[in-house]
């Protein structure tokens, strides 16, 4: 069993079968079987975010059927890129935010398979993951609504998936409304999120 990261070597390919044995402190993300680093802990304004979106997103989902979870939570996606007919080779990520309406994705390693909707909230060293290779990802896995909040510019940007094409809506600044495409009674103000 490999405890430290540094003893792995982060240009080679792994499997979700290695992901399994790590017992590292560090958290990591397997995107096409190669590590990517998270950030260190997440900033404390980072975290409010956070905080302030479960809170709103729990309120809506408590007695609903789709189920919200918040990182560290592992989402194995199947990268069809790299899969055989007879390998599946998985992506491990941990959104800051999922919602999953189909509960037989959920296991008790995490989720297998495009949660409906993915909040990421970008970090000082992580945008570029989020805005290119998680982007691509999550359209390709099929998630039906993808949000990436920048706690920098107090923005969020939403993309709805329209025939297996991520659709960019109108982004969002603190005083506007979000309106999710997917699920409709998701309707607050930007600014709450900030507070």
């Amino acid at each position: 069993m490999i405890t430290n990261i540094n003893d792995l070597d982060l240009e080679k390919t792994y499997s979700y079968a290695d992901y399994l044995t790590w017992k590292f402190q560090e958290r990591l993300e397997l995107i096409r079987g190669k590590i990517f680093k998270m950030s260190p802990a997440p900033s404390t304004f980072h975290q409010k975010i956070a905080s302030n979106l479960h809170g709103l997103l729990w309120y809506e989902y408590k007695n609903h059927s789709c189920k919200l979870f918040s990182a560290p939570f592992d989402v194995r996606l199947v990268d069809k890129k790299k899969s055989t007919a007879d390998k599946e080779v998985f992506t491990v990520v941990q959104p800051d935010l999922c919602v999953f309406c189909d509960e037989d994705k959920l296991d008790e390693r995490g989720a297998i398979g495009a949660p409906d909707l993915v909040i990421e909230i970008l970090s000082p060293g992580n945008s570029s993951k989020e805005m290119k290779y998680k982007y691509d990802l999550y359209q390709e896995a099929g998630v039906l609504e993808y949000w990436i909040v920048n706690p920098a510019d107090k923005t969020l940007f939403i993309y709805a998936l329209e025939n297996g094409i991520f659709i960019g809506k109108h982004p969002l600044i603190e005083e506007d409304t979000i309106q999710s495409p997917l699920f409709p009674q998701l309707d607050f103000v930007l600014e709450e999120i900030f507070k």
